[in-house]
């Protein structure tokens, strides 16, 4: 399990970087979030992406312990969305114990 969940962020995470490396290069993301904005669809899907940020969020903000760690990964995420939260799963993983599993993935850490 570990391995398989190591091998799909560090994708979600290569992939992430490589696409948003290639958009910047092709368009100024102020200007595409001013365009993609005034798009209904644009919107719609920016409110879905936010929406599951903040849901990632929530597992963060009950992982963590500690309020300013949680602030700090608050705005990661909504900045680099999939880039932080990838990241922040990579972690995760990479802290399970030799043999863990889902429970020791979602368990809450000691305060």
């Amino acid at each position: 399990m570990k391995n398989g969940l190591k091998v799909y962020f560090i994708l979600v995470l290569v992939a992430m970087v490589a696409v948003t490396g290639w958009a910047s290069l092709h368009e100024n993301v102020v200007a595409a979030l001013l365009r993609i904005s005034r798009d209904p669809w644009g919107l719609a899907t920016l409110f879905d992406c936010y929406f599951a940020f903040l849901a990632f969020w929530l597992w963060v903000a009950y992982k963590e312990s500690r309020w300013v760690v949680r602030l700090l990964w608050l705005v990661a995420i909504l900045l680099l969305g999939n880039i932080a939260m990838a990241l922040y799963a990579l972690i995760q993983v990479w802290r399970l114990p030799q043999f863990g599993g889902m429970n020791d993935l979602f368990r809450r850490a000691p305060r």
